[in-house]
């Protein structure tokens, strides 16, 4: 299950939206050896597709020593469909190297309404799990 505060599903639906037509794509950043998302960070879709999305290399490489710097994992890596609903495709699912990350995928193919979903991808399995939306997290 995703346990995940409000104001972090806001900031992805915010940046999914915003990037419309095109997928938006990022991360959520939480301690190592936890499952709490914490730190919000929008990457650039290098593709700028509206049916695909790619990390900008530099970007990635530049979070990712920042992430190893502070101790943290990427808890949370979300993507936008624009036009389809929030599962995975098959190039989303060969793409996935985080197993331990939770993929949340959000569409925007309705102006009024978002969809999101979360899945665990490992080995090419995809598995929808829950998601509780939390105004706090409760304290350890």
């Amino acid at each position: 299950m995703l346990v995940i505060k409000a104001d972090l599903v806001e900031a992805m639906v915010a940046h999914a939206r915003a990037d419309h037509p095109d997928e938006a794509c990022g991360i959520i950043a939480g301690p190592e050896g936890s499952d709490r998302p914490e730190r919000f960070v929008a990457m650039t879709n290098a593709e700028r597709s509206p049916t695909f999305y790619r990390f900008d290399s530099g970007e990635q490489l530049k979070l990712w020593r920042a992430m190893d710097d502070a101790d943290e994992v990427p808890v949370v890596i979300y993507h936008s469909h624009t036009a389809t609903e929030a599962y995975p495709s098959r190039t989303d699912i060969s793409y996935a190297s985080e197993p331990d990350a939770h993929y949340v995928l959000v569409s925007t193919r309705d102006p009024d309404v978002h969809e999101l979903r979360s899945y665990r991808i490992a080995d090419g399995v995809v598995t929808e799990e829950p998601v509780e939306i939390v105004s706090e997290y409760p304290s350890k």
